[in-house]
């Protein structure tokens, strides 16, 4: 036998089931090579190629999966030449699960399986052996590597990946018409028998869909299916492995199978005569009511368009589609009147917009029904024999005079009677009023075209027995001119005359104006009330007028001013003038007549004076005076004035000295009533009769105590004023308010002291410092100015 017969019985060997667990020894085949172990071969060098000498060779072995048996599994041994069973040699195992899923006996090579394998886990296992002598630890084999495969068998059932799967179908499709596939798992080996061979069946759903039993495709089983019968339907799915065989596992699936729609169903009204009422008074575009026709199918299958196709009201009425509800709103066209037509009949036809052309048999896919709609008598407003009205009438109509009549009439059958009236906020000024029973317009007030030329009224018109039914029409009327006004001057006029005048010289333009408003326009005429010796009027025929002289020469000295009536005149009937007076002035004017002066004063000064020479004059003067006052105020500042300048001026008031101040006005230089009441309140005030450079904040400076003495109290005071910078520099007295108590001097007024003057010492004012020299000079124990001049 031959090496390629050997393996080839060996492959076979390997694919062939084996419900045992044989024991594969690999040994040493000498009668099947040379003893030299290889054979000579030529290569492609020419070189002698040298096949290396084996001492075990193996390639695979076989294990059944899922092994429940209570020892370890015995999976084949391994064996070398070189063991003469003295336990010389160690076998040793490496790889995949070496140790722990796999062992060998390392003396006799037998190697198990410690537990339960699962092939769906894993299909093999690679491994290497090698055999070592025990006492000098060298391989006498080489390592050699083999495989353990896995033997499957039937554990695992059919799986599907969804639990629920929903599909849909047309309804009214063909018998086959593919639905949905659906596909099962098998984790067993496909290679190896039927484990993983899967057949599909159906459990339920039957007879209306199947399945093919090796893909899985579901699939219609029954022709027109109709979705309007029933359009949901649950389909269990079977996949059974080992090909369907007895004692094969199983999974199932459920599938939900929708019917779709289809446009199988014509619209349908539910009635075949439609009766609709509305009232005649509804306006355009007012809805009726509806019409629906009902369709089986659903979504755009059963859309719907509605149309009026033939009837007697097809001007008076539309039919409009409403997509979300698919009913047709019925709305008025034109106005109805219940007195002209009661009744109007109406076909309206609905029909599919959508049409499938393969149910066509099913039939025409629209319908028809009939709507009568009734039109319901109202009691309508009275209505006018115009829109609108417009009167023409002359501003000088007498009062009471009917300048028109408005008309209006009852629509409905029973004719009702028609109250009029004047809507008073057209008519504010009440110009105008109206005849209740016939409509006549009247005035109740004088017109004036030149106050309002037209007035818009609106008239009411009500039932008597119904009078809050009401209509109103505009009523226009325009007041007609009539020449009733007179004309005047246009503008006030200034005008003057040079005393160097000319006669037959222009001295003004005239023109005109009126509040008339003639058809052939306004045509004035000037002239004068009476002949002037000085003045005429010249009419220049285009409504104005030119003021001429009529003498040489003119003197402001004589008359300054004269007045000239001119009348002015239209040319409509009846003919209105009025006289306009101008006021003329006579001025001075140079060579070329522009005006100089017209001011009488002017008369008083000398001819050859000029108004540059009389302002200069003024300056002058101004100059002076203001010279001389200042003069007077500087010697006036300068001049001293005593303390006090008689023992009989004795007054309620103490007047700083050296300084003019405002005399017994001056309020602010002292103020007694501060001496009648301690507690005042220090509010420094500002002096009025000095104005300091510089305005500081006063500062507030706590009141003495009732009890403190005056000199304390005085001499606080000055160290406050000599250390005050808002303190004025003037020589005045400071006023205190206060005077304290038990004063040593008692009383400083001058009301006691022109009367006991020698009976009180006042040596101590020296002792105040030089702000009081002063006083001392004049009350101590020397002897004053006054005494001694």
């Amino acid at each position: 036998m031959t090496i390629q017969q050997v393996l080839l019985l060996l492959l076979l060997w390997m694919w062939l089931p084996h419900p045992c667990h044989p024991e594969m020894l690999f040994r040493r085949t000498p009668d099947l090579r040379p003893k030299s172990f290889g054979g000579r071969a030529s290569g492609s060098d020419g070189k002698a190629i040298h096949r290396q000498k084996r001492g075990w060779m193996w390639n695979q072995f076989f294990l059944l999966e899922e092994y429940t048996g209570s020892d370890y599994q015995y999976v084949g041994k391994l064996h070398s030449d070189q063991d003469k069973g003295d336990g010389s040699l160690k076998y040793i195992l490496s790889g995949d699960g070496a140790g722990t899923l796999f062992i060998i006996d390392e003396k006799t090579g037998d190697i198990h399986a410690t537990r339960r394998i699962d092939r769906e886990e894993k299909a093999f296992y690679t491994l290497r052996a090698q055999a070592i002598n025990r006492r000098t630890l060298r391989p006498v084999e080489p390592e050699s590597e083999f495989v353990i495969k896995i033997h499957d068998i039937n554990d695992n059932e059919p799986t599907f990946p969804e639990k629920f799967y929903t599909a849909s179908v047309p309804e009214m499709s063909v018998v086959g018409t593919s639905v949905v596939q659906v596909t099962a798992t098998d984790a067993d080996d496909p290679s190896y028998g039927n484990s993983a061979r899967v057949i599909y069946s159906i459990l339920q759903g039957q007879p209306y869909f199947s399945v093919e039993p090796e893909t899985g495709i579901i699939r219609t089983a029954l022709p027109n299916m109709n979705r309007e019968n029933r359009e949901q339907y649950q389909v269990v799915i079977q996949a059974k492995d080992m090909g369907g065989q007895m004692g094969g596992l199983s999974g199932t699936t459920t599938v939900n199978i929708t019917l779709t729609d289809v446009n199988d169903n014509p619209p349908r009204f539910p009635q075949s005569t439609i009766h609709l009422r509305i009232p005649e008074s509804s306006p355009v575009g007012t809805a009726i009511g509806s019409v629906k026709a009902t369709d089986a199918d659903t979504g755009k299958n059963a859309e719907v368009e509605y149309r009026i196709i033939d009837g007697d009201g097809t001007d008076m009425f539309d039919i409009v589609t409403q997509k979300d509800t698919q009913e047709g709103i019925i709305t008025v066209r034109k106005p109805l009147d219940y007195e002209t037509r009661r009744l109007y009949t109406l076909k309206v036809e609905a029909e599919n917009t959508h049409v499938d052309p393969r149910f066509y048999y099913l039939g025409p896919f629209k319908d028809t029904t009939i709507v009568k709609i009734s039109v319901e008598d109202v009691d309508e407003a009275p209505i006018f024999s115009r829109s609108s009205y417009l009167f023409e009438v002359h501003e000088d109509i007498e009062l009471g005079t009917i300048i028109g009549t408005v008309m209006a009439r009852d629509p409905d059958s029973a004719s009702s009677p028609i109250r009029f009236s004047l809507d008073r906020h057209t008519d504010l000024d009440r110009i105008f009023n109206i005849h209740s029973g016939n409509g006549s317009i009247y005035t109740s007030k004088p017109l004036d075209r030149e106050i309002s030329q037209w007035h818009n009224l609106s008239v009411i018109a009500a039932e008597i027995n119904n009078p809050k039914d009401t209509t109103r029409v505009p009523v226009y009327v325009r007041i007609l001119d009539v020449n009733d006004n007179a004309p005047q001057f246009a503008v006030f006029y200034d005008t003057f005359v040079c005393e160097n005048a000319r006669a037959g010289q222009l001295i003004q333009t005239i023109s005109a104006v009126d509040k008339d408003d003639p058809l052939g326009g306004q045509k004035f005429f000037f002239s004068l009330a009476a002949v002037n010796p000085n003045f005429t009027v010249q009419d220049n025929e285009d409504n104005t007028a030119r003021i001429l002289t009529r003498r040489n020469g003119f003197s402001r000295h004589e008359i300054s001013t004269y007045l000239l009536p001119v009348v002015i005149s239209d040319n409509d009937y009846p003919i209105q003038s009025s006289t306009g007076t101008l006021t003329i002035r006579v001025c001075a004017c140079d060579s070329r007549g522009n005006m100089q002066s017209c001011n009488a004063e002017a008369l008083l000064l000398p001819a050859g004076l000029s108004t540059g020479a009389l302002v200069a004059i003024l300056l002058c003067i101004i100059i002076l005076l203001v010279i001389v006052v200042l003069f007077a105020a500087l010697k006036r500042q300068r001049k001293k004035e005593p303390l006090i300048l008689s023992k009989e001026d004795i007054r309620d008031n103490i007047v700083s000295y050296n300084d003019e101040g405002g005399g017994e006005e001056d309020t602010q230089a002292f103020d007694i009533g501060t001496l009648r009441n301690p507690a005042a309140i220090e509010d420094k005030k500002l002096r009025r009769d000095i104005i300091p450079e510089t305005l500081f904040v006063p500062r507030r400076t706590p009141s003495a105590p009732d009890n403190t003495d005056v000199r304390d109290f005085i001499n606080q005071r000055l160290k406050e004023h000599d250390t005050d910078p808002s303190a004025p520099p003037y020589d005045s007295l400071a006023t205190y308010a206060y005077e304290g108590n038990d004063s040593i001097a008692e009383s400083l007024s001058s009301l006691e002291s022109g009367t006991t003057e020698g009976d009180q010492n006042y040596d101590y004012l020296r002792e105040w410092g030089p702000r009081f020299n002063k006083l001392a000079e004049m009350y101590g124990g020397g002897e004053s100015d006054k005494d001694t001049s």
